[in-house]
């Protein structure tokens, strides 16, 4: 009926429109049940136009309730992150960094610019931290497919469809009982190598920070069962449809892999266990007094040394997570109702509740100064005769020192979620109504644990001699002197009084109501008379509404955490949008030579928001099929995306941002004191500036009410031919290019172009402390608050394929094929000021995650007539290179040589080739075993030091790459 809600059912569509990626394509060209009746008038991805024509222009990749199966992930980035088209973003695998959600990036252009959708409807922002749509919120086993469209539908599903849509249609129409359990973990062993040998060789001396796994039998598992049942009522008018499910992941650390048992660095003759300044010894820098600059340490008689960077930096990677642990439970009910042939009221409700615990190196001291005096009782007298230190002359020190005795820092986030959409929908003579509206919310929490207060590491550090005993000189209540200068000094006292907590707390809220009005009016005569079918229409209204509001306590408003990168103000902010939306459709030449169909499509968009901004988007696309088995489509999208609430809103407060050196620390400073002196260096520092020992700096961030949309225009043209009715392949070239990108403009980018131009523009966002530096002090800081900067374009080919043979007794053979040749992927992050292009490379700060020319995923299927389904999958990553090995001046710094400055471990991250393999029984056809064993070679991932925050972890990226190793999946199915 006309009813039938977002999406066509038909297989035929996946061959015409897109590809599929299992064993669905292997009937693609055969006899569809749901064809033998009368075609129902239905919604395909990317139009809103009721229409017995299954085929879009668009492209759209599907992805099947048994893909997922034969996939073996239960968490949906994962799964989404296997696609060629995607790029990974935050997941599980994320922890300095996380947001505690899992989000979806298509294309690269940012998980901001792709837009989520549920049955065709808008998932609302996923936390007050990362508006992007949380993947959490969808229940794998419930899903019973998923639309990816790639190339921009603004006009049809209106702002952040800038890179596309994915849209995924869950089981909202059950009858029986279903009962489903699912378990897998990492098998691994631990294949030694290069760091292996390192840790071991450094472990001889020093177990306690280093020391290598054992095999892995049986870790990072992950459990989950739902419960899906469903009726019919009301003599088969209606339906309820009821789901729950409940998922738990067990923690897997760094320390669990050999390769990630050390934080490495590099050297010219390979890689070195590195790590953090900021140590467990302590590390001691004179501000003044007769060794001014010098770096020492302590043993465990408070006797001082030089600090040595190979014996002293810590080895913070082992305890931090690999894989999040996290519990998670779900709920969902879906109701319809027919009030008769021409009316449906339907309902779903959707709740979701996740925790996850992010833990990262322990905190501490990192770069509080104090000022030492003779009658410190914590000094030994040799530490006072190193550093000068006399009853006439104090001297004022740095200290960085780590917490190991209170353990990781552990941020726990949890994130609630509640969504009810309402609607009816139906027929009003040739025309098919949908009026609906949505509520959604999620509520957020995020709490800190083991962190330090940097006021009371302040006044702890500030030692006075009271009857021969140390108290704080600020003499506050409470107060218990921390002893730094000396091992194994430290006590549960003076942890209780410098470990606070920390605590972050708000909510998203969505609220939209519309309504679309569409028909084919070739009943009412609207056609040409070179066609048989007539011009179809849609008209819509919606308006929302995005609130969104983010409290946090004093000691994280003020930044007093110490190691938590700066202060985290409130954010508070709302707007509304109105849309006027409509689409059309023209069939112009129909069942004539060279012309079976000619089809031009088009739709527009105007968007009226509560903050002033006015947009219009809109799309045209054409159809053409010469003959059956070929039909060529083309796109032209205009999209735009308005500024998020958290780029609008944010208050301005310091961060952290990534570089391998300030160029004008250190002894021997790369840049030239005429250069600095442009950043605000004084003759006086130069040469005497410390680098951060953790290669962090500090950037004033904060959000802009004067931001403008962004624009985008896509292209995609496309090919596709289905020679036999057993065989499809696609070819679609797209080209999406972005303007006025909402962004910062990258820190380290500001400090080089003033100490290479000189220009004001950039000079005058630089402030250096009092010692010189970037990092030791808040005040010194770059300035990259949110504005409109450059634009982004990407641009390539997608190419696909799916056969599928019937062997008689032998049963059906299918082979599916999904790759991406990606061409072109250039940031403009200044106006005028050049691009560059992170197609092949990787690295911190502008290419980020590797960016691989070329993926592709292939699965091959036998569905043999034992009741025994067999898959096989090839999935392969193309290597990367390192951005310092561009010829773009923008990427590798100025350097004319092609490997200056460059070591060769880190110069490429090798190609990955991953095998998968899957096996299905059914028992009369109510009972279902799956095992499956994927990254069957169990291959270490391709290692470097040179990572990204966020999504580089444990000397890779395992977000991109199957970092931990084998796994094992089970899966059990009964259905009643």
């Amino acid at each position: 009926m006309a009813m039938e809600k977002v999406l066509s059912r038909s297989v035929r569509m996946i061959c015409a429109s897109g590809m599929a990626l299992g064993m669905q394509a292997a009937h693609a060209q055969q006899a569809d049940p749901a064809a033998e009746a009368p075609m129902t008038k239905v919604e395909v991805t990317g139009s809103r136009i009721p229409t017995l024509n299954l085929v879009g222009a668009s492209p759209v990749t599907t992805i099947t309730a048994k893909d997922i199966k034969t996939d073996g992930v239960r968490n949906v980035e994962s799964l989404l992150n296997n696609m060629p088209q995607v790029f990974a973003d935050q997941g599980g695998n994320v922890v300095n960094g996380s947001t505690g959600t899992a989000t979806v990036n298509l294309r690269g252009l940012g998980a901001e610019r792709t837009l989520v959708l549920v049955n065709g409807k808008r998932l609302p922002m996923g936390s007050p931290t990362n508006t992007a749509a949380d993947l959490n919120q969808i229940p794998a086993p419930l899903i019973k497919k998923v639309e990816v469209l790639t190339g921009g539908a603004g006009a049809v599903y209106g702002s952040d469809a800038v890179a596309g849509v994915v849209n995924f249609i869950m089981q909202d129409n059950f009858q029986g009982l279903q009962i489903e359990a699912n378990m897998s973990g990492f098998n691994h062993q631990q294949n030694g190598g290069d760091i292996a040998k390192l840790v071991e060789t450094r472990g001889a001396s020093n177990p306690s920070q280093f020391s290598l796994p054992g095999d892995k039998g049986w870790d990072g598992k992950s459990r989950d069962a739902s419960l899906l049942m469903g009726s019919n009522f009301a003599d088969d008018k209606g339906n309820a449809t009821l789901f729950f499910s409940y998922k738990k992941e067990d923690e897997l650390l760094q320390a669990d892999r050999d390769f990630s048992a050390c934080t490495v660095s590099s050297t010219a003759t390979g890689f070195a266990c590195g790590g953090s300044g900021t140590n467990a010894t302590g590390r001691i820098q004179a501000l003044d007094g007769p060794n001014k600059g010098k770096v020492y340490t302590v043993d465990s008689s408070g006797n001082a040394r030089l600090f040595n960077n190979a014996l002293d930096q810590y080895n913070f990677g082992p305890i931090n997570h690999y894989q999040r642990p996290s519990e998670r439970y779900g709920f969902n009910a879906n109701i319809h109702y027919d009030v008769n042939d021409k009316m449906r009221i339907y309902s779903n409700f959707s709740f979701h509740d996740d925790r996850t615990v992010a833990q990262i190196a322990p905190g501490g001291i990192f770069g509080n100064s104090a000022t030492l005096r003779n009658d410190n009782p914590f000094l030994s007298q040799q530490l006072k005769d190193t550093l000068g230190i006399t009853a006439a002359n104090p001297v004022e020190v740095v200290v960085n020192r780590r917490n190991v005795e209170g353990g990781g820092r552990q941020s726990e986030y949890r994130n609630t979620s509640f969504r009810e959409l309402f609607g009816v929908q139906g027929d009003i003579g040739g025309w098919s109504y949908d009026v609906y509206a949505q509520s959604a919310k999620v509520i957020y929490s995020q709490s800190e644990q083991n962190y330090f207060s940097s006021q009371r590491i302040d006044k702890a550090l500030d030692v006075i001699n009271v009857n021969g005993k140390a108290a704080c000189a600020s003499g506050d209540a409470g107060c218990v002197p921390y002893n730094v200068y000396q091992l194994g000094a430290i006590t549960p006292e003076m942890l209780g009084y410098l470990q606070i907590p920390g605590m972050r707390k708000g909510s998203t809220e969505q609220q939209f109501q519309g309504a679309t009005l569409g028909a084919d009016l070739s009943e009412y005569g609207w056609k040409l008379p070179t066609a048989k079918d007539g011009v179809g229409v849609s008209f819509g209204f919606e308006h929302r509404r995005e609130k969104l509001e983010l409290m946090t306590d004093a000691a994280t408003q003020a930044g007093d955490l110490s190691g938590s990168g700066g202060p985290t103000g409130g954010v508070s902010g709302q707007y509304s949008v109105r849309d006027y939306f409509g689409e059309f459709k023209l069939p112009v030449l129909q069942d004539m030579q060279f012309a079976k169909l000619l089809q031009l499509d088009g739709s527009y968009r105007h968007s009226n928001y509560s903050t002033g901004n006015k947009t219009n988007t809109f799309g045209l696309n054409v159809i053409w099929s010469p003959v059956d088995s070929v039909r060529v489509r083309a796109t032209y999208q205009k999209a735009v995306r308005a500024p998020n609430l958290i780029e609008l809103y944010t208050p301005q407060g310091n961060n952290l941002f990534d570089m391998d050196a300030d160029p004008c620390a250190g002894t021997t400073p790369s840049a030239s004191l005429a250069a600095c002196a442009n950043t605000g260096v004084t003759p006086a520092q130069y040469g005497l500036i410390s680098d951060s020992p953790a290669g962090q700096y500090n950037y004033l961030q904060g959000g802009s009410t004067s931001l403008q949309p962004e624009k985008a225009k896509s292209k995609t043209f496309g090919l596709v031919l289905t020679p036999t009715r057993d065989l499809s392949m696609t070819i679609d070239y797209f080209d999406i290019k972005v303007e006025d990108k909402i962004g910062l403009v990258d820190p380290a980018t500001t400090l080089d172009k003033c100490l290479t131009t000189a220009d004001p523009r950039f000079c005058s966002l630089i402030t250096r402390d009092r010692t010189g530096s970037l990092w030791l002090f808040d005040n010194g800081r770059v300035v990259a608050t949110q504005q409109n900067i450059g634009g982004q374009h990407t641009r390539g080919v997608d190419l696909g394929a799916n056969y599928a043979m019937r062997m008689g007794e032998w049963g059906r053979f299918g082979l599916a094929f999904n790759g991406t040749y990606l061409d072109k992927l250039t940031t403009e992050e200044i106006k005028g000021e050049g691009e560059y292009d992170c197609v092949g490379y990787y690295g911190a700060n502008k290419c980020d995650q590797p960016n691989p020319k070329w993926r592709h995923k292939v699965r091959a299927t036998w569905g043999t007539p034992w009741n025994v389904d067999l898959a096989v999958t090839w999935r392969h990553i193309n290597a990367v290179k390192l951005q310092d090995l561009s010829d773009n001046p923008l990427l590798n710094g100025g350097s004319t040589e092609p490997f200056a400055g460059t070591n060769a471990v880190d110069r490429e991250l090798g190609k990955r080739d991953y095998m998968d393999l899957a096996a299905t029984y059914t028992y009369k056809r109510n009972y279902t075993v799956m095992f499956g064993i994927n990254n069957v070679f169990d291959r270490d991932p391709p290692l470097t030091s040179q990572l990204a925050t966020g999504l580089g972890n444990g000397n890779t990226y395992p977000s991109t790459y199957d970092a931990l190793g084998r796994r094992i999946f089970l899966s059990a199915t009964a259905r009643f």
